[in-house]
């Protein structure tokens, strides 16, 4: 791997997140999808169209927005429930009800090889172990919980026959079977000091997982073992959150940041930075909506 696999930065627009998250490339339309988690904010950016950004206010806590196999119809995990949401008429209906107390909230969100959503939650204040990943399926009357006692349950990809994702506070990148996290499939790996935010994948096995904390991405490669580490990038923002690939190739890669918690933040934490690369991601799984 070579130490110009991220080149070219620069910053997308004008808006800061307090908390910007779960950025989706939607290839249908060429523009990236992303949300402020704490400012009920989702955010949509057309790279090809002047660099035009379109802010819709939500009216509940959002923490992401995944494509679905309808056009402009976007799957959003909020701490009212699972919703579907119209982009025109920036509408939606609920799918399934919040399946916990007001303790917690929505963290990291994926749709599966198979068309479900994935979803994890966590204490609001990340004080407590008391978050879940779930699974929810189009027509389905709510999620079903498939492993508790997670702390703040982030990183959220397939490769091969397996799942990945990682716990933010208990420093581990996790690994078990493609069709479901379970107990009798898990396992775990230390990432040190590390705190392993959300992260992008490569068509090869390549993960892209942006630091909390730490102003940096970490590349590790995907295997049938431990991640293995393979470069680590420095980056302006200080809170990177998360990443996707995105463009007509899918060689940009996005970086959402937060500016919660910093004293004194400087003017791009929070920013939505895109860099070109070496590398090559792979397309949005879609939500399968079997009934439309």
């Amino acid at each position: 791997m070579n130490h110009d696999a991220l080149q070219n930065p620069s910053i997308v627009g004008n808006y800061r997140a307090m908390l910007g998250e779960s950025p989706v490339w939607c290839f249908r339309s060429q523009s990236l999808i992303w949300v402020d988690i704490l400012q009920h904010r989702l955010l949509r950016y057309w790279p090809q169209q002047d660099d035009r950004i379109e802010i819709h206010e939500l009216p509940f806590l959002c923490s992401a927005a995944l494509l679905t196999t309808e056009p402009e119809q976007f799957l959003l995990v909020t701490t009212q429930g699972v919703m579907l949401y119209d982009y025109r008429q920036q509408s939606y209906r609920l799918l399934c009800c919040w399946p916990e107390d007001h303790r917690t909230r929505p963290n990291e969100a994926a749709i599966a090889p198979d068309g479900s959503l994935w979803f994890s939650t966590m204490d609001k204040t990340a004080q407590l172990a008391i978050g879940s990943w779930y699974r929810f399926a189009y027509g389905s009357t709510q999620p079903e919980i498939m492993l508790s006692g997670q702390h703040v349950p982030n990183t959220l990809v397939w490769h091969g026959k397996h799942a990945w994702f990682a716990d933010t506070f208990r420093h581990c990148f996790c690994r078990c079977d493609a069709q479901r996290i379970s107990e009798s499939t898990l396992h775990e790996w230390p990432i040190a000091s590390l705190m392993a935010d959300g992260s992008a994948l490569t068509h090869n096995g390549i993960l892209l997982n942006a630091c909390w904390g730490s102003a940096c991405i970490t590349a590790y490669r995907l295997g049938d073992a431990a991640p293995e580490w393979l470069a680590t990038h420095s980056l302006p923002v200080t809170q990177p959150t998360s990443a996707a690939f995105g463009g007509p190739d899918l060689h940009d890669l996005y970086i959402t940041s937060a500016s919660d918690g910093l004293v004194e933040p400087a003017n791009i934490e929070g920013a939505l930075l895109r860099y070109q690369t070496s590398y090559t991601g792979q397309r949005a799984t879609l939500f399968t909506l079997n009934n439309h």
